[in-house]
């Protein structure tokens, strides 16, 4: 059941996806959901993630996503307590999130289905 301000979700770079997702695999018995050349989420992994492989895009560190019932809600509470948004509330396939720097220099998501 998601949890508003509870972590929901991983994003790990990709590299070339089709190896990346047969080294998980083969590793630790990980399944994938395909969305396009460029994503696949994983399964039975212990927390819901995907791979990023856009070859357009430059390899990121992991992005721990958080949820939100409220997501503008949640970007001003962000801003009220000292974080700065890095990027604004956009739309994707499935929901609409935002990501956010924290004061220490962390980046992470919020993310919601509305």
């Amino acid at each position: 059941m998601k949890q508003t301000g509870k972590i929901d979700y991983i994003e790990l770079d990709g590299g070339e996806l089709a190896s990346t997702k047969r080294f998980y695999a083969d590793a630790f018995g990980w399944g994938f959901q395909d969305y396009g050349p460029t994503y696949a989420g994983f399964e039975e992994a212990g927390i819901d993630g995907g791979f990023r492989a856009d070859p357009k895009q430059p390899s990121a560190p992991p992005l721990v996503i958080l949820y939100a019932e409220r997501l503008e809600e949640a970007a001003d509470k962000v801003v009220a307590a000292g974080g700065k948004i890095s990027v604004p509330i956009f739309s994707f396939p499935g929901g609409r999130r935002f990501h956010f720097r924290d004061p220490a220099g962390n980046e992470l998501a919020v993310w919601s289905e509305t």
